[in-house]
């Protein structure tokens, strides 16, 4: 099947080199993961990975995480038991 329709999309420079980076060391040219990405697309009937919106606990962490909180512990036990886990 002769591969000719043309797609365009922006994206930040950034994250472009990144994810070229990344392909490149899986031996995957940008053209082919995004024929990758549109193959299970199709075979799964939708985005073929979990978009969700994160929860309660997620959004707390991630807040801490931008405040730089942390949890000083002896050892992983205490660190699961402050953590609550």
């Amino acid at each position: 099947m002769a591969r000719s329709a043309m797609i365009r999309a922006r994206t930040e420079p950034g994250l472009k080199t990144e994810v070229e980076r990344i392909f490149h060391k899986l031996g995957l040219s940008c053209s082919e993961a995004i024929n990758l990405f549109f193959a299970q697309v199709t075979l799964k009937k939708g985005i073929p990975f979990d978009v969700l919106l994160p929860g309660r606990t997620t959004l707390k962490a991630m807040k801490e995480v931008e405040e730089r909180k942390s949890v000083k512990a002896k050892d992983l036990n205490d660190l699961f038991n402050k953590l609550g886990i």
